[in-house]
């Protein structure tokens, strides 16, 4: 009954919002992981809860007008999917890419769900963003874009109903701009944005906590393993934000980082990866990673980011995209020596390549639990906000590093009990899962 439930629902989206590949992908391997939680708890599927928690509450789409630097009016296509409130106000990030569809946001928010869960904070799970590119426009641009996305936005969010933050393509300037604009429309200066400058209320160790809380969480693992990262190479994907404080966090543990990457290709230093000049190319002058292999000259630079997965490693910490690992990816790390994979990225693995590591039993953390250091941290903002204190680097990093600990924990405990030890996806779908139902279900039928 139980199987038959979860495939009912299944197909009952797919129905639904044909077309939408990635929230398939999403809510396929969360239900698919529940038969076990539906068996020995029968009041989900009479209180309808699969149903419930796989429909978003509220979902608005509108309009962003803008004027490029030209004159010329642009016009792109503003979203906030509000998924899931049973546990807190709606929280997760807001993405600014070509890529953005109602798809993409969907699996995001759904993810979000259970990530905000395994936290253990006060927060539920939503996600936003629009198909405008960042790249290639001027300050002024970006500024009169991220003016006119909140000037509709704004009528949707507060500090106890919805509490955005950033993701791919808004990073500290466009959340900067989105701030001053809901400042300016509702005369009210609260933690309406997490990510903020430190001048403005952003907590410190923000912009690490990805990246940091990933390492971590695989530290976690590793350590089940009588093992670390000391003397371990390293392969991580992407040279974004996440990607550079995970290399950073693994350095510092003893790890050499020997290939990153971006959307035009990799780069493999033998020698290590020196992060002061990946870290000047991306975050300061914005360049491709390429310009990295004409200053170091122990680097080699190759087209395809996908390529990166060929190099021999032990640890992979993939944390560019949604499926840019797949399962010829996968099977090339295992047969290369590579014991330990956490994803930084949101679902940056496919279903093919997930069972090629979950069937080899190397240490596999996914990306709703090796991921969760952001929102986590981003949750220890919004706490800062409401007592108007800011916390020093330290006394976050610590509660940040507990809560990977914390979360590791809990999706290692629930795996166990339902007869899946090791597997670290069952347990933190599990694990997120059950907290959300129980809310879900102790409110009614809302």
């Amino acid at each position: 009954m139980s199987n038959q439930y979860v495939s009912r629902v299944v197909e009952t989206l797919k129905k639904r919002y044909p077309g939408e590949a990635e929230f398939h992908q999403a809510a396929t391997e969360v239900l698919d992981s529940l038969t076990p939680v539906i068996k020995k708890n029968k009041e989900i599927e009479q209180a309808g809860i699969l149903e419930r928690i796989t429909e978003p509450e509220r979902q608005i789409i509108f309009r962003v007008p803008w004027v490029d630097d030209s004159g010329k009016v642009q016009v792109n296509r503003g979203m906030r999917i509000q998924y899931n409130s049973a546990l807190g106000p709606y929280k997760g990030g807001i993405r600014f890419h070509p890529s953005v569809n109602t798809s993409i946001i969907k699996f995001l928010g759904f993810e979000q769900i259970f990530k905000n869960s395994l936290t253990g904070l006060m927060m539920g799970g939503g996600k936003g963003g629009a198909d405008f590119d960042p790249k290639g426009k001027s300050d002024n641009e970006v500024m009169r874009f991220c003016q006119s996305f909140m000037t509709e936005l704004y009528r949707h969010i507060d500090a106890d109903t919805d509490v955005p933050a950033g993701d791919i393509g808004v990073g500290a300037r466009e959340i900067g701009y989105m701030f001053g604009q809901y400042k300016r429309i509702k005369n009210i200066y609260h933690g309406i944005l997490t990510g903020k400058g430190l001048l403005y209320g952003g907590s410190l160790a923000r912009t690490e906590a990805t990246g940091y809380g990933c390492v971590y969480f695989c530290e976690e693992m590793l350590k089940d393993r009588k093992s670390s990262f000391e003397k371990k190479n390293v392969v991580v994907s992407g040279s974004g934000n996440v990607a550079i404080y995970a290399a950073q966090k693994a350095m510092s543990l003893g790890a050499k980082v020997i290939a990153m990457s971006d959307s035009s290709g990799y780069v493999y230093d033998a020698n290590g990866i020196k992060l002061d000049v990946v870290k000047r190319l991306k975050e300061v002058e914005r360049k491709r990673i390429s310009e990295y292999a004409k200053e170091v000259k122990s680097a080699k630079f190759k087209d395809g980011c996908s390529g990166i997965w060929t190099i021999p490693c032990d640890i992979a910490l993939p944390s560019a995209t949604q499926n840019e690992l797949d399962e010829k990816a996968a099977q090339t790390l295992i047969k290369n020596g590579c014991v330990a994979v956490a994803e930084g990225a949101n679902m940056p693995s496919t279903p093919e390549a997930v069972k090629v590591f979950l069937d080899a039993k190397i240490a596999y953390g996914p990306g709703k639990a090796a991921n969760a250091g952001g929102v986590a941290t981003s949750g220890l903002e919004m706490a800062q906000n409401s007592q108007r204190l800011s916390w020093t680097f330290d006394e976050v990093d610590t509660k940040l590093h507990q809560i990977m600990v914390n979360i590791h924990e809990t999706a290692k405990n629930a795996a166990k009990e339902y007869n899946t030890p090791g597997n670290l996806v069952n347990g933190a779908n599990i694990a997120g899962f059950l907290k959300v139902a129980k809310a879900m279900i102790a409110h009614g039928v809302v």
